[in-house]
């Protein structure tokens, strides 16, 4: 492992508060998405997601206001999206302060969208977002937070979308999702074999020896968690001192 592995805190909207469920059902309030931000960039977190999970599905656009509020806190790289459809709607997050943007629906209706953002802002300002879920011997990638099947293989999407243009992958387990069950590794590893970007695994995080399997087994590049890190269930620091005592290549906090 040459570079540093990522360790990302990831905050699911439904446009205004923080929220957190299992396998993407029963949503509950999990907090502030500014004072949460705050808070991971004083514990060292590498990089921040926020989603508005909801986006696609209730067909509203992403809370802008929530990006500002939240990029205003932070001195690390900032992801967010939910529900952007174009490269209007991918600027407008941009400006709103993030670093990158996430395409997850829109693309797997029109993949030209991931090569039109690139064309824009540059690949490494683009992360397609799968949510991928086992369907017999395969992985599914489903789409309108989780609520549909997309019928598209999870790997294939995943080669697809980084030759479009993704600078990198935000993979979600959804048989993981809030399960604290550990990363689903199979799954990683397997998408890490078939792209040439950066793979983020996400969903089923529990204690550090998840991180260190899905770094060392799945071949993540970074890894996501969000509930472990709201309850105070897992501190950061303490993660990366566990993580660099293994031997696992992670940067500093501050």
């Amino acid at each position: 492992m040459g570079l540093a592995c990522r360790l990302i805190p990831c905050l699911d909207t439904d446009g205004e508060r923080v929220v957190k469920g299992v396998r993407f059902q029963n949503l509950r309030d999990a907090g502030d998405p500014a004072e949460l931000a705050a808070r991971y960039d004083h514990e060292g977190a590498d990089e921040l997601v926020v989603l508005d999970i909801a986006a696609s599905r209730d067909h509203r656009p992403t809370f802008l206001s929530t990006i500002e509020r939240v990029a205003e806190q932070l001195a690390i790289p900032l992801t967010a999206g939910g529900g952007v459809k174009t490269v209007v709607e991918a600027r407008a997050i941009l400006r709103a302060g993030a670093d990158k943007v996430t395409v997850n629906t829109a693309a797997l209706t029109r993949p030209t969208l991931l090569s039109e953002i690139a064309a824009e802002f540059g690949a490494q300002a683009v992360v397609l977002a799968i949510d991928a879920k086992r369907c017999g011997d395969h992985w599914e990638a489903f789409v309108r937070g989780g609520r549909e099947t997309s019928g598209r293989d999870a790997l294939e999407w995943a080669a697809e979308g980084a030759e479009s243009g993704a600078g990198e992958i935000l993979l979600t387990s959804m048989d993981r999702d809030g399960t604290r069950s550990g990363f689903d590794c199979a799954l990683t590893s397997a998408v890490a074999s078939r792209v040439r970007v950066p793979v983020i695994a996400s969903g089923g995080a529990d204690k550090p020896a998840d991180f260190l399997q899905v770094f060392r087994e799945g071949h993540a590049d970074a890894a996501l968690a969000a509930s472990i890190f709201h309850e105070d269930v897992q501190r950061l620091g303490e993660l990366k001192e566990f993580l660099s005592e293994q031997g696992v290549v992670v940067r500093r906090s501050r």
